[in-house]
């Protein structure tokens, strides 16, 4: 199976220069192949990233010398009109939206490879295409890689490639488990067991607040809200890995100790229109949650069920099946047929948990 790894780079002052010069050229190439893109639909002709991209090496790439420069790997223009055409195969499919052009400073990435040849890492240090050998915080596996992706988050550098490995399938403590997702708690087992939601966004709500307003109040293209921009994006950044991480550690417990797992196809876009519970349901990150769960059960050798989105687990007394209506409000599930009282998500979880055996 392919797996996946990213992690922060160690980089001297010349190294970022150099990363902030490829991002920039992988930048202009799909700035020019998605306004080309526009002016050929226009005019009534059908592009494609083939015919962009033959265009692009001929005639365009020439004419700008500093795209040739020594140290700069020339695979970030092919990779570039990659992406373009992935974005608009979305668009099309339905997908995603129309793509947008790039911004410097936003989403800074770009993608190499060694033409074709397998590209070996391991360790705390890796030799990438003309760049040369950078460090890294922690150990790499060691194994090979046909491309590597570098992107930045605030002033950070991350590689990231995908590299393959043999199934690591664990014994099982249980046969099968259910997984209720909410906002209350994270997620509650049919076990019993909880994870409590750490609501990371909220708790740390008034601080980005105060460095949103700090950054506002800085003049324009000054050193100063530069500073303030990084500052900010640096702690939102610090605020996605430590829901991320949550959510890694709950999805290993459950995929290492669990043999199927029933968990429930949440509407999401559907949720987060609901505007009084939206900051705390995108808080969650459900979706997160389901993308860990069906890589990781792969990898540990688990079954994942997706249990219906009109299922009506939460309105089902898990005692006696009985249906009845169940307001948000209402945390306890007091079974009006049978008069069985239980946690509201507990309940739901135990009638997850039986669509594996039905």
């Amino acid at each position: 199976m392919l797996l996946s790894i990213k992690t922060k780079l160690k980089l001297s002052k010349t190294q970022e220069v150099i990363m902030c010069k490829h991002a920039g050229i992988a930048r202009f190439t799909y700035n020019w192949g998605l306004a080309t893109w526009k002016e050929l639909y226009s005019n009534g002709l059908k592009p494609n990233k083939y015919i962009l991209k033959k265009f692009f090496n001929n005639h365009v790439k020439p004419e700008f010398t500093w795209i040739k420069e020594t140290g700069i790997c020339q695979k970030i223009t092919q990779y570039a009109f990659d992406n373009l055409g992935d974005s608009f195969s979305r668009f099309f499919s339905g997908k995603g939206g129309y793509p947008n052009f790039k911004k410097k400073g936003h989403h800074d990435s770009f993608t190499i490879d060694a033409g074709g040849k397998l590209i070996p890492v391991g360790g705390k240090s890796i030799k990438l295409p003309t760049i040369g050998w950078v460090k890294t915080y922690e150990g790499l596996p060691h194994t090979t890689c046909k491309s590597i992706t570098i992107s930045r988050t605030a002033d950070s550098w991350f590689i990231a490639f995908a590299y393959e490995q043999e199934h690591e399938p664990t014994v099982k403590q249980l046969l099968l488990v259910g997984v209720d997702l909410g906002v209350k708690e994270l997620a509650t087992l049919s076990t019993g067991v909880v994870f409590p939601n750490p609501k990371y966004y909220k708790t740390n709500l008034e601080k980005l607040r105060r460095l949103s307003r700090k950054f506002a109040k800085k003049s324009k293209g000054s050193n100063n809200r530069y500073k303030a921009k990084i500052h900010l994006a640096k702690h939102h950044a610090r605020v996605a890995n430590l829901r991320k991480d949550t959510i890694h550690q709950i999805t290993t417990f459950l995929c290492k100790n669990h043999a199927k797992i029933v968990v429930e196809d949440l509407n999401i876009s559907g949720m987060l229109s609901n505007h009084k519970l939206a900051q705390v349901i995108a808080d969650c990150g459900f979706h997160e949650f389901k993308r860990q769960l069906e890589y990781k059960a792969l990898k540990f050798g688990c079954e994942i069920i997706i249990a219906s989105r009109w299922f009506p687990s939460s309105k089902t007394c898990s005692n006696c099946g009985h249906i009845q209506d169940m307001p948000l409000k209402e945390r306890t599930y007091n079974c009006q047929s049978c008069g069985h009282s239980m946690d509201r998500d507990l309940n739901a979880a135990i009638n997850l948990s039986r669509l594996a055996s039905s």
